[in-house]
């Protein structure tokens, strides 16, 4: 990730006056005024009360902020950026730079923390230093949703299938950012449920382990789509102030990597735990919007969403894809008869994906027929950035 922008230098005029003469004092301007003191906002307060903010995932090393509003029209009302966490030296200068881009155009910043060399890394003095910078963001009008360590229920990542462990080290997480970072927010995130408990992963939970028998909702001494793909990994009430899921077109049966448009409806039947995809089997899978989101009164945000296209495969062509799911996105009901339904975030990358053994484009804005397409739909109840304004860090 690398993530630069320019400076403009600013060069002062000089005065020239008759030979032999000095210059004439040139009459005193009054002087600027101050700017105001940037306000932070409270992080549990960054929900709208009406509509859904409308994000992007950026893939920094080949699109700066500035340049994707620009092609939008728009500003994103979040940002998402991905670290490694405890960070190295190079993720504290990519996360400065995400920072700055974010400052200068405006919005949240959704940082996604990785813990790559295992929760066990994640102590309290490193979660301490990270509120830290957070305060220091949100004094500079920048508000932060901290995502940590996102996908636990799945088996693919370091931090995966871990409930135990993952629920004390989101709580540290947590109780720091609550603590010394109040203009910051947390946001719990499982990958959507469908496929649970994803077998064949590296870090899958083994029979027999303390993981296992707690991720074994049914009590049958065995993880099956059975069980509860949620619950298991919740950090509880006090801990998270967002929730939010995962949610992939990645096509309609599996294997997945065909080029298919989605069923009608399937966008709202997976976040409600009624989709009949793939044979019936996922069927089993939760309510996670009345769940974590009515019944506990959370916000909810989809922090990332696409639907897969694979250039140069048969089968259905990309606008046709794309274009049904982000429709189903923007689906006039979901204002009135989801109003917990908080943000939606696009996953805007074009990337090698291991499951299908190919490179997908999952882009919304990767091409001006499919950008312009996409920017035509953008439904008035979404929620864009302002302006930034220009105001001085508070102290």
């Amino acid at each position: 990730m690398n993530i630069s922008w320019g400076w403009t230098a600013v060069m002062a005029a000089a005065g020239l006056g008759l030979a032999g003469c000095a210059p004439a004092p040139k009459a005193e301007e009054p002087p600027a005024p101050a700017a105001a003191e940037c306000k932070v906002a409270r992080g549990t307060e960054l929900a709208p009360s009406s509509g859904i903010l409308s994000g992007v995932n950026l893939d920094w090393e080949q699109e700066t902020l500035q340049q994707y509003s620009d092609g939008l029209g728009r500003r994103p009302a979040v940002v998402v950026s991905f670290t490694q966490f405890p960070f190295t030296a190079a993720d504290e200068t990519n996360l400065e730079a995400a920072y700055g881009q974010v400052r200068s155009n405006g919005g949240i910043l959704l940082l996604t923390l990785e813990p790559r060399k295992g929760l066990a890394a994640v102590t309290q003095a490193v979660a301490d230093k990270l509120s830290g910078s957070l305060d220091r963001f949100n004094k500079a009008g920048v508000p932060v949703i901290v995502r940590f360590a996102h996908e636990m229920n799945g088996s693919w990542y370091e931090w995966g299938q871990q409930p135990a462990e993952y629920k004390a080290a989101f709580r540290r997480v947590a109780d720091s950012v609550h603590r010394l970072a109040p203009g910051s927010a947390t946001m719990w995130a499982p990958n959507y449920g469908g496929g649970y408990p994803f077998t064949g992963g590296a870090h899958q939970a083994v029979k027999g382990t303390a993981a296992s028998a707690a991720l074994d909702t049914d009590r049958n001494d065995e993880v099956t789509g059975a069980d509860d793909p949620y619950a298991p990994y919740y950090p509880g009430d006090d801990a998270v102030d967002w929730v939010g899921m995962s949610l992939y077109h990645w096509g309609n049966t599996y294997p997945w990597g065909a080029n298919v448009v989605p069923e009608p409806g399937k966008f709202l039947q997976q976040l409600t735990g009624t989709y009949n995809g793939d044979g019936g089997n996922d069927l089993a899978v939760p309510d996670f919007y009345a769940e974590y989101g009515k019944s506990r009164g959370k916000p909810v945000a989809i922090p990332e969403t696409a639907a897969l296209s694979i250039p140069g495969r048969s089968g259905a062509k990309e606008l046709a894809i794309k274009q049904a799911w982000w429709r189903q996105l923007f689906d006039a009901r979901i204002p009135k008869d989801y109003p917990q339904l908080k943000m939606i975030n696009w996953f805007e990358w074009n990337k090698s994906e291991v499951e299908v053994k190919a490179a997908v484009d999952w882009r919304s804005a990767g091409t001006p027929a499919i950008a312009t397409a996409y920017t035509a739909e953008l439904p008035d109840w979404f929620q864009f950035a302002a302006e930034p304004k220009d105001c001085t860090p508070a102290p």
